[in-house]
């Protein structure tokens, strides 16, 4: 069994000790609030990035913990300790987090959160206005079924071209005198 460590003892360490903490989370995740000088290495992508990894002890944490706990399964072998609670935990001790980006839910949670709205929609149509509302919910979870096989997920696709999700554009707008001429 990995050893754990809560948030106050971890925070004490990390000025003191020679650790390193892993934040297993998506980079969306990471970005939205992290642990200073956390490094983020998605657990989708732990086996790939084994050299990635910074030498010496680890402590691995994610948003409550679960899966840094699957990922130190991983690592056997290492020095891994895990941030019981995770990420949260350190929240809720009142501890600053790092934030690289405005908060802003991850393309994850959205494409669950539409799921979810469209399943449920489909049904309850399906049950109170016309059957063949049950489509709807077919579609979607063919839709899910295909993006768990091929790792294409056409609503996130859709839902990244979105609004809220594209980053601000600058104003480069030129400011020419209105007595410059440029061909004199």
């Amino acid at each position: 069994m990995t050893q754990t460590i809560d948030a106050g003892l971890l925070r004490t360490m990390l000025g003191t000790w020679s650790i390193q903490t892993v934040d297993v989370r998506s980079a969306a995740e990471f970005a939205a609030g992290h642990i200073p000088g956390a490094v983020n290495i998605p657990m989708e992508q732990v086996e790939s990035r084994m050299e990635d990894l910074p030498p010496g002890p680890l402590v691995l944490t994610c948003e409550s913990g679960r899966r840094a706990e699957i990922v130190a399964g991983w690592l056997a072998g290492r020095e891994v300790t895990l941030l019981a609670g995770g990420t949260r935990a350190w929240r809720n001790a009142g501890y600053p987090l790092v934030t690289c980006a405005p908060c802003r839910w991850t393309l994850e949670r959205q494409v669950r959160l539409i799921a979810g709205l469209l399943v449920l929609a489909g049904t309850a149509f399906a049950l109170l206005v016309n059957a063949n509302w049950i489509y709807l919910a077919m579609i979607v979870g063919a839709g899910l079924t295909f993006a768990g096989l091929t790792n294409i997920c056409g609503m996130a696709i859709l839902l990244a071209k979105m609004p809220w999700n594209s980053a601000p554009k600058p104003n480069l707008e030129l400011k020419q005198s209105p007595n410059a001429n440029c061909c004199t």
